[in-house]
């Protein structure tokens, strides 16, 4: 049998879990939505689960943190190691593997996209048209932007279901020797990026031993600790950085103004462990135990704020908030990871030119990150 599609599966390969059965693709989301949900679920009732999402997110950074937790879920429902890279049929093949006989797909929730028109109005206002509609004579062709029109199921398979070429797959935190003092220089040009400058300071905010200031775009950290420390305390306030400014507004993100302080620290400490994971520093997931202490307290400032406005509107439940969190840090951590370049390929196979085979000895330790020609198809997801 053929493959099905450009990553289906062929002969001996199944793409579905348990069963030869089709599904449609609207049965395949609803399907994996529910998967998703019940994963949170159990993420946000139990530190260790939300600790083991994080690990597997230092992994698989260049994932989705929705599609992380399928990965997760689908491969420990096998009883089988979480995953480390994954691609699709094809991908694997023009690398030199092929997936074994028998197998089954790990299916994650990938965009459908539509390339469209992007006029100026005159007005002002940015319309998107399909291609083969005609614009308006007034209107001002800006270029061509390619939107999302929907979410489909896509099959994937970790490289343990594969043999093949060998490739070195190192695993977050495996990583031996760690430059603190390199990673504390691509994590200030993180900060720099975002047009924050770096105090190192014996200035003290309350108990704190960081502080990032948005009014005048400077984080502080303090200077009494050891180098390490200052790394776990600069990408916390990155976390702060990158998801907490005036623009973003905590209080807003579950749809009132209520100041979720307790949350956002959660978000930013978890923004954390998971970046110094990723760069081979294990430091214990605090954030881990209060996710759930500050999500009910969230949904009780909501109903409360809702019962006085008289807003009809279901207020957020637990999953929709761990769903919002983990997306949220984990496209934090990508943003951050992506310039720091962690040694792995971030859960996505190499682009085809990049040769990671191999060679002398099969170590982890001294393995470079991926440079620019590593860096595969970013796949948005739930």
């Amino acid at each position: 049998m053929a493959p099905q599609n450009e990553d289906g599966p062929a002969a001996g390969v199944h793409a579905q879990p348990n069963s030869g059965a089709r599904i449609s693709p609207e049965e395949r989301i609803a399907d994996l939505t529910a998967g998703l949900h019940a994963a949170l679920e159990e993420a946000i009732e139990s530190p260790v689960r939300w600790q083991v999402l994080l690990d597997a997110s230092a992994t698989l950074w260049r994932y989705s943190g929705g599609n992380v937790a399928l990965l997760m879920m689908q491969m420990g429902q096998r009883g089988t190691d979480g995953p480390s890279l994954v691609a699709g049929y094809k991908e694997w093949a023009r690398h030199g593997r092929t997936v074994l006989r028998g197998e089954h797909a790990l299916w994650i929730i990938a965009p459908r996209t539509a390339s469209m028109q992007e006029l100026r109005m005159p007005d002002g206002q940015r319309k998107l048209v399909p291609p083969n509609q005609a614009a308006p004579p007034d209107a001002v062709a800006i270029g061509k932007k390619s939107v999302v029109t929907g979410w489909r199921g896509q099959a994937v398979f970790d490289v343990s279901q594969t043999e093949g070429t060998p490739l070195l797959v190192p695993r977050a935190g495996q990583q031996s020797d760690v430059d603190v003092d390199e990673l504390w220089r691509s994590l200030t040009e993180v900060a720099e990026q975002h047009a924050f400058k770096l105090d190192v300071t014996r200035s003290q905010y309350g108990l704190t031993s960081g502080f990032t200031d948005f009014a005048e775009h400077r984080i502080h950290v303090g200077a009494w600790m050891n180098p390490e420390e200052r790394v776990a305390v600069l990408a916390h306030e990155l976390g702060h950085v990158l998801l907490h400014g005036p623009d973003d507004g905590v209080g807003k993100l579950y749809g009132s103004s209520v100041d979720h302080r307790g949350l956002a620290e959660v978000e930013a400490e978890s923004v954390a462990y998971t970046v110094l994971r990723a760069h081979g520093i294990d430091r214990s997931a605090r954030s881990a135990s209060y996710l759930a202490g500050w999500a009910d307290a969230v949904i009780d400032a909501e109903k409360d704020l809702r019962r006085d406005a008289s807003d009809s509107r279901v207020s957020a439940s637990r999953v929709d908030i761990a769903k919002s969190v983990l997306g949220r840090v984990t496209a934090a951590t990508k943003g951050i990871l992506a310039v720091s370049d962690p040694p792995g390929f971030g859960g996505k196979i190499a682009m085809i030119e990049a040769d990671r085979r191999v060679q002398d000895t099969p170590t982890y330790a001294g393995v470079p990150g991926p440079g620019g020609s590593m860096r595969g198809p970013e796949v948005a997801g739930p």
